[in-house]
């Protein structure tokens, strides 16, 4: 199996890193507008060459490990691909995606989300390993064909992936809540922290809380910005919910409501009864 991956950063260049590992695969290409980032996974060793787009058509897979809009506008470009290669885009939304995907090449088309990833981003944040244990979500797959199906799952079982299947329109709804969301609210976390006058000393006390809170706020802003502007509406309501909580907890610590202060974060302690 001939595999290519268009992005080299962090998605794309830790996949190539356990792909490598798989006896089904017999090479692995590279494609990115980033010439720096084409040069710097060469140097890595994340693919064995990198190519030309036209090239990356002839390959068996093809993955799209790039920003979300960028998903939408490539697509467009491999509608004259072979019927039987599998395309996998790797987007943290999904309905806009899926709409998108021209009609002649929806069978190729297999719409997929890891949960995995790290603030980093680029082919030096490459890591082996991002995605073993991990969850993927496969969306729509009734749509995709049996072959694209099948490869599909098939990848993913080989790098140990815990496979959930549901609407795409699900999944970013859900997607708001558990990912989009927290990463706002750590880009505002950081904001609000870095317009205080004195921000030096209080970063000074930074210590393992506000450092976990604020980690995702190193994310690159143009994969997020494109992330927000897909899920606008799912976001926008997993946000107003959140500040529906907060507004509540703010004005029990106001008029001095321990007990009821107390009660919501026993309740919140719940969460990891079910996580763990």
């Amino acid at each position: 199996m001939n595999i290519a991956i268009i992005g080299l950063g962090l998605m794309g260049g830790s996949l190539a890193l356990s792909l490598k590992k798989q006896n089904y695969v017999d090479s692995i290409v590279g494609y990115d507008h980033n010439e720096k980032h084409k040069k710097d996974a060469l140097c890595l060793g994340l693919v064995d060459k990198t190519v030309s787009f036209e090239e990356v058509k002839k390959c068996d897979v093809i993955f799209l490990a790039i920003p979300v809009n960028g998903v939408i506008n490539t697509l467009k470009e491999l509608t004259d691909v072979d019927t039987d290669t599998t395309i996998i885009d790797l987007g943290s939304t999904k309905e806009k995606i899926v709409a998108s995907v021209p009609p002649q090449i929806r069978k190729n088309f297999v719409a997929a989300h890891p949960m995995t990833g790290t603030e980093n981003f680029g082919p030096h944040a490459a890591v082996e390993n991002l995605y073993y244990d991990k969850v993927v979500v496969l969306c729509d797959l009734q749509d995709s064909g049996e072959i694209q199906s099948k490869t599909a799952k098939k990848i993913f079982k080989s790098l140990h992936m815990k496979k959930y299947f549901m609407k795409s329109h699900e999944h970013d709804r859900h997607a708001a809540f558990i990912s989009h969301m927290p990463h706002a609210i750590s880009y505002s976390i950081a904001n609000t922290v870095l317009k205080q006058e004195n921000k030096h000393n209080i970063l000074a006390l930074a210590a393992g809380g506000f450092r976990s809170m604020s980690r995702l706020a190193k994310s690159s802003p143009y994969m997020w910005e494109d992330i927000f502007r897909q899920n606008k509406e799912n976001l926008l309501e997993a946000i107003e919910l959140f500040e529906a909580e907060l507004t509540n907890l703010k004005q029990n610590i106001q008029n001095e409501e321990w007990d009821k202060v107390h009660q919501e974060m026993a309740n919140a302690n719940k969460l990891h009864d079910i996580l763990d």
